[in-house]
């Protein structure tokens, strides 16, 4: 089968980010980062219900209760069905955020924060538990972490760097929480793209989004680039496997900063077809 890429929900996204598929209901859900807004949609039908919050939100994955945890500019907040609100977490200070998040398959939320201006060494690691307490890892030692991931036997974790441009692989261990035996699976030079989100397939290789290269590329455990993969935008920002056998890549896209025509596709979520993989199950929050 050839690859095929369409877009399957018209938007004009600023920044969306944190693509996930939730095999229960059949719905696919995304942020956009500036626009402080939650969209979860029926590829099929598009339907989109939109959630806004009045902050900026870097990531929002649902919870086994109902509605959504979301990643924000203050900590981690309480999004409920109905669309009210509660700032359970307020853990950053003022002039940083919280990124790109994901949970593990304990249900615990692991996000990244950074400083708003992307100050080096500015950002952190930090762990949500579905008690609704936090830890906090690597402190001072990211820049902009970005997206995160696990590989199918939940041995390694993944974490993208965007702005050092690398995707780091650290060691899970059984008695500890946070990521050991850091070191660098993949760089990328100073073209081409940075290192955006990312996803884990079901033979353990990673799907990277490249903000400003316009291509998803297919990365080995052993950091070795498989695939890349021209996306008719200039800036995927992240990716998740879905549809009802985790076939289907959706990608998240930006339109912040760009000049655009009046029949482009960039801020829309797009699906690559075709691609003879498939996606892991994506982890809703136990809280």
């Amino acid at each position: 089968m050839a690859i095929e890429i369409t877009v399957a929900v018209p938007s004009e996204a600023r920044v969306g980010e944190g693509p996930f598929w939730d095999g229960d209901s059949g719905r696919l859900s995304w942020v956009d980062i500036l626009g402080g807004t939650v969209h979860t949609a029926d590829p099929a039908t598009r339907h989109v219900r939109t959630f806004t919050l009045p902050t900026l939100v870097g990531a929002a994955v649902p919870k086994t209760s109902g509605g959504f945890v979301a990643a924000t500019t203050e900590g981690f907040t309480d999004l409920a069905p109905d669309g009210t609100w509660t700032t359970r977490r307020a853990v950053l200070p003022p002039g940083q955020r919280m990124n790109d998040a994901k949970c593990d398959a304990a249900g615990r939320l692991w996000a990244g924060s950074c400083a708003m201006d992307f100050a080096p060494s500015g950002g952190a690691l930090h762990v949500l538990s579905p008690g609704w307490q936090t830890e906090r890892f690597l402190d001072g030692e990211l820049t902009q972490p970005n997206g995160l991931g696990w590989s199918p036997d939940g041995r390694t974790f993944y974490l993208v760097d965007t702005v050092a441009r690398e995707v780091n692989a650290f060691d899970v261990l059984p008695d500890r929480l946070a990521p050991a035996n850091r070191r660098t699976l993949a760089r990328f030079p100073d073209r081409g793209g940075e290192p955006d989100g990312l996803t884990v397939d079901a033979d353990g290789c990673l799907w990277i989004a490249l903000w400003g290269g316009g291509r998803i590329v297919r990365v080995s455990p052993e950091g070795r680039v498989l695939t890349e993969i021209a996306v008719p935008v200039a800036q995927p920002a992240s990716c998740a496997f879905g549809g009802p056998d985790r076939d289907v890549l959706y990608v998240t896209t930006a339109r912040e900063g760009l000049a655009l025509r009046p029949d482009s596709v960039d801020g829309s979520v797009l699906a690559v077809r075709g691609l003879g993989v498939r996606g892991l199950p994506a982890h809703r929050f136990g809280g």
